[in-house]
């Protein structure tokens, strides 16, 4: 039995929000959902928003591919149609036929839960609304640990961002045939476990939403609330994300409201002439990546976008939302030539539409969720990015620091004997570190297109990368802002990223190798439990130069502070020389334990260090101490209480790094057992074993 019916009087109020822009849900008011069944049969409605379509028809394998049922205009551009069945309809396929002068365009439903993927692109009835999640403890954690409002600021964040396609593949196999996935199950069973030996906090998912092209790496999305069944169904994506919590791994997916690709069975002009993008030519085309942009000024899109960005935290509990091309959006000119763009209403090149929409977005987001991240990749100096709506910028709370990747990049690349003409690199960012919330990348866009692998970026020779890139993560990972490195930096893959094959995990069976992951498995569980790497990136309370101005020397030195008394030194030689006896005066005299010696055998090094204890000395005099280059940095007071500064004399291999910490000969206070602390720094009791161990069994 199959009917039409106007149920406008029912969906009032949501469809009114709806146009107005502010329909937060409209998942809930589109697309397909079932009713509860009566005697025996279920119902099921059909929703779609399509203003200037002449006619619209629902088309299934439930029904008729070719003729369909007709769906009825019951509002402003939105048709329906109810479809009653005998039996259940989960797992069916179906599109929309919609007519607009004469010519027929079947479309996949915007608001379908699933999808068919690759070549196949009908959407399929499905209801993630009852998903049965099994994280409440995770959850419950996350919203204790942000109900005093400190947020994620304090914390260590250290993101992993990897694709699920080229993580690991089926048998290692090649996915450029379309096959030979692993599974959401398999994958989540997989990585999380690894995600927590190796001391990640979070890992960052590039985007899953249903898309047509591998190629596009996820970023060209047809069907926004879809993960991809290229590794299961909805259930499967909500078990990775439960799978990942257990082991206390926050999940972050990227998401992309930029831009859509022009698959016909998409948003491209979705109801015979463009209506999810914009109108003028001026905007709508983005030719650099052969897509349609989103028209965030439209009241509905911004309703299909918000409601889209909260259907993933609210429904699969994700932590956060990476929010791709930001820069792409606030700039009317950006990748423009003269005279293909107009200016706004002021005369500027700043898309104010985008603005709004950004701002509305967080103030959405932070209202129903404010435990969760919301990162922004902005390229540009765009102002405000993580400053609060409240405050006039666009309500992030993070950004990614672009101009540190850059410049590091740079930096690691060139040949060491101009590297002191370019010193500057390693400390202007320092100039600009707290303008915003920053996040450090070495993202995927860093490993392609010719730029080389991290590794591969290493000037010098094979051993010389290795020990050079030891250096380099530990300038990364101590150095303000929070961390994100890519799928394969860990092991220091030197292939780039392709994402059709599987990450190069047979290199660890190459010595180097093996050790870059030791190594690196070491500096995260260091990083995790000191909080002088992380509770003060956001002010100069918690960082300051010991030695910035070595730029003959390729040498910087600088403390890490937690603004509790805790404080680290870091020294850094990024020269291919060995440096011995160097002079660093640290505030204070007493004995210094080595942490972490990137130089060490364990790790790839030389050895070159006899003690990992070392006793300040008193400095010479101050004009030695000025011929040294080095800083005082001691209070009136700690001067005025020490005969001499202190002076530490260290042995610096080339290319190596060195963590310090000052011995206490003081008893430490008990610590409270109310709060425990967790390998992440937030008081996360997980319930797995957090043992770091020196095998990788993945």
């Amino acid at each position: 039995m199959k009917k039409g019916k106007n149920s406008y009087d029912d969906i009032s109020i949501p469809v009114y929000l709806f146009h107005q822009g502010t329909n937060f849900h409209a998942y809930e008011l589109l697309g397909c959902h079932e009713r509860s069944a009566r005697r025996g049969r279920y119902e099921y409605v059909f929703r779609v928003w399509a203003p200037n379509a002449d006619s619209a028809a629902l088309v299934g394998d439930f029904c008729s591919w070719d003729k369909g049922i007709p769906m009825v205009r019951i509002s402003q551009g939105i048709w329906e149609c109810v479809f009653v069945s005998k039996s259940r309809l989960r797992g069916s396929f179906y599109k929309f036929r919609i007519e607009r002068g004469g010519i027929s365009h079947l479309k996949s439903d915007p608001y379908a839960f699933a999808s068919q993927t690759l070549e196949n692109t009908a959407s399929i009835i499905s209801s993630p609304l009852s998903l049965g999640h099994t994280d409440s403890e995770w959850m419950e954690h996350r919203r204790e640990l942000f109900s005093d409002g400190e947020h994620y600021y304090p914390s260590p964040m250290n993101i992993y961002e990897l694709h699920l396609g080229s993580w690991r593949t089926r048998d290692g196999a090649s996915t450029s045939d379309g096959g030979h996935y692993l599974g959401y199950r398999e994958i989540a069973d997989m990585l999380a476990p690894y995600l927590r030996d190796m001391g990640y906090t979070h890992a960052e998912l590039m985007p899953i939403a249903e898309h047509p092209f591998d190629g596009s790496w996820g970023y060209q999305i047809c069907s926004y609330y879809a993960p991809t069944s290229r590794f299961g169904a909805p259930e499967d994506f909500a078990y990775f994300v439960d799978r990942l919590h257990e082991y206390g791994i926050g999940v972050i997916l990227d998401w992309v409201p930029a831009h859509f690709p022009k698959d016909e069975h998409g948003l491209y002009e979705f109801d015979g002439g463009p209506l999810y993008e914009y109108q003028g030519e001026d905007r709508r085309e983005h030719k650099g990546w052969g897509t349609r942009c989103f028209d965030v000024g439209r009241c509905e899109v911004q309703s299909f976008l918000i409601s889209n960005a909260l259907f993933w935290l609210r429904e699969y509990h994700v932590d956060g939302l990476r929010i791709d091309a930001v820069a792409s959006m606030l700039y009317l000119d950006y990748d423009r030539k003269p005279g293909e763009w107009i200016p706004n209403n002021y005369g500027g090149n700043e898309n104010l539409e985008a603005i709004a929409f950004f701002r509305k977005l967080n103030s959405a987001v932070f209202a129903e969720f404010p435990d969760v991240l919301m990162i922004a990749e902005e390229s540009t100096a765009f102002p405000g990015v993580t400053k609060p709506v409240s405050e006039g910028g666009l309500g992030f709370n993070f950004k990614w620091n672009m101009g540190f990747a850059n410049d590091m990049f740079e930096y690691i690349s060139m040949d060491p004997i101009y590297r002191q003409y370019h010193h500057s690199k390693l400390t202007f960012p320092m100039m600009y570190a707290y303008s915003e919330n920053f996040i450090l990348p070495v993202s995927h866009d860093e490993v392609v297109h010719g730029k080389r692998s991290l590794i591969g970026k290493m000037y010098g020779e094979y051993d010389e990368k290795f020990a050079m890139m030891r250096a380099f993560m530990t300038f990364l990972m101590t150095m303000p802002g929070k961390k994100l490195t890519f799928m394969g930096t860990e092991f220091a893959q030197f292939r780039e990223w392709d994402y059709e094959n599987e990450l190069e995990w047979f290199m660890l069976s190459y010595p180097r190798h093996a050790e870059m992951q030791r190594y690196l498995r070491r500096l995260n569980h260091l990083y995790l439990n000191s909080p002088e790497l992380w509770r003060i990136d956001d002010g100069w309370d918690g960082f300051s130069w010991l030695e910035a101005d070595r730029a003959r020397d390729n040498v910087v030195a600088y403390r890490r502070l937690d603004g509790r008394g805790g404080e680290l030194i870091v020294v850094i030689n990024f020269s291919p020389v060995d440096r011995p006896d160097y002079p660093i005066m640290p505030p204070r005299h007493g004995k210094y334990r080595i942490l972490l010696d990137s130089d060490r055998y364990e790790f790839g090094g030389g050895e070159k260090i006899n003690s990992d204890l070392i006793k300040t000395e008193n400095a010479p005099s101050s004009s030695d101490i000025g011929r040294a280059g080095a800083t005082d940095t001691r209070s009136v007071g700690e001067a005025r209480n020490e005969k001499a500064p202190a002076l530490l004399r260290l042995m610096l291999p080339a290319y190596s790094a060195q963590i310090l910490k000052k011995t206490s000969n003081r008893a430490r206070p008990h610590k409270s057992a109310s709060k425990p602390e967790s390998a992440c720094g937030c008081g996360y009791n997980n319930r797995k074993d957090s043992t770091c161990t020196e095998n990788l069994n993945v």
